[in-house]
């Protein structure tokens, strides 16, 4: 009998990081798959779901204005609760670090339903940074059966928490699959990234950087020093920054009141999937607080700066890939011109080997939930 796999997840990067995980369960007779979807960003959840095909059998569509932690938690767990009692699954799988994840998990746990956990094990040690984020994995990881970690770092860190060995595996990161996937669909249908097409004119000559910031613990000070950095690096002629704000006020108040009307700054709004691809290819470097960019830019060969006291990922910044710069704009500044001014610099974090992945990370997670 086949068995019945539900995916949750509510975010556009859970969506990326989940879509590739539903492709291979939806091609594979072993299983029927079912997928539940919260809303938890509407608009850039729906844009990926629609660019990968995937039609969701739940939407609990559960996002308010003004929302706090607690409502949405609230929401969250008792929808996804009833979206479990109706399919009574074999297994739920959750991504990453979020409120969606976490609750899934805690639903699933009330219920004794095995939880699988894709990107299990990324550690901060300051459950401050990334906040709450840093919390929700642990929360999940206590519950969890299945622990698909990216790399051997995530794995260890489980495994100081003294979970059972035999139920951590090391996957890879499903993000780089889903890239490869959109990569390869943008050179079949290069209209799918179009929109950039105007921009990349306007800044023709110019070194591009790609910058996303959307961190709540950012949010106040922290936005403010990046913002500043910006304006600071963009009154260099030689580069041109391309930056999709968030929707959340606490960014795009600050950026519009710093940036806004800066020739060499297009603030525009948040990309689809396909179109965030292509700013990485087309960037020198990326500028981020975005845990999901520290690994999908080395996979195309971007040095990240990471504007973050912290990061879960740390793999990255060991390997070469990435630095942490935090949120000091004159470090953020320093750091950012050292790689536009130091060729050698630059090519030490671009050809380093990127650790999270090859790919193929959905189809051994397949495999674990056949086997598991």
């Amino acid at each position: 009998m086949a068995l019945k796999i539900l995916t949750v997840f509510g975010t556009r990067p859970e969506a990326i990081k989940m879509f590739p995980l539903v492709h291979a369960l939806r091609g594979d007779s072993r299983f029927v798959s079912r997928v539940c979807v919260t809303g938890q960003h509407r608009g850039m959840l729906d844009q990926v779901l629609a660019i990968a095909g995937v039609a969701p059998d739940h939407d609990l569509n559960v996002m308010q204005p003004d929302q706090s932690l607690d409502a949405l938690t609230a929401r969250l767990l008792t929808g996804i609760g009833q979206v479990l009692d109706a399919e009574r699954p074999d297994w739920v799988v959750v991504q990453g670090d979020t409120a969606t994840a976490m609750c899934g998990a805690l639903a699933a746990y009330y219920r004794k339903i095995p939880v699988a956990h894709v990107e299990a094990g990324l550690r901060s040690g300051n459950i401050h940074h990334p906040w709450p984020e840093e919390i929700n994995r642990k929360i999940i990881g206590t519950m969890a059966r299945l622990h698909c970690a990216p790399t051997e770092t995530a794995a260890d860190a489980l495994k100081r928490e003294n979970t059972d060995p035999a139920a951590i595996h090391v996957t890879g990161n499903t993000v780089i699959d889903a890239l490869h996937w959109v990569t390869a669909q943008i050179r079949e249908k290069p209209e799918l990234a179009a929109g950039l097409t105007e921009l990349e004119a306007r800044f023709a000559g110019k070194r591009i950087i790609g910058v996303t910031s959307h961190r709540r613990e950012n949010f106040g000070d922290g936005m403010q020093g990046i913002a500043r950095a910006i304006r600071q690096i963009a009154a260099r002629d030689d580069v041109a920054l391309i930056f999709p704000v968030h929707l959340n006020p606490h960014v795009q108040s600050v950026m519009e009141a710093e940036l806004a009307g800066l020739d060499n700054v297009a603030l525009i709004a948040p990309l689809d999937y396909p179109h965030f691809a292509r700013l990485i290819d087309i960037a020198t470097l990326m500028l981020t607080d975005s845990g999901g960019v520290q690994e999908e830019a080395p996979a195309l060969g971007k040095p990240v700066l990471v504007m973050r006291e912290t990061t879960e990922r740390p793999e990255g910044v060991e390997a070469g890939t990435a630095r942490l710069v935090g949120t000091d704009s004159d470090r953020i500044v320093a750091e950012t011109f050292r790689l536009l001014d130091d060729s050698d610099a630059y090519a030490a974090m671009a050809r380093a080997h990127n650790p999270f992945g090859d790919g193929h990370s959905a189809h051994r997670i397949v495999e674990l939930l056949a086997t598991g």
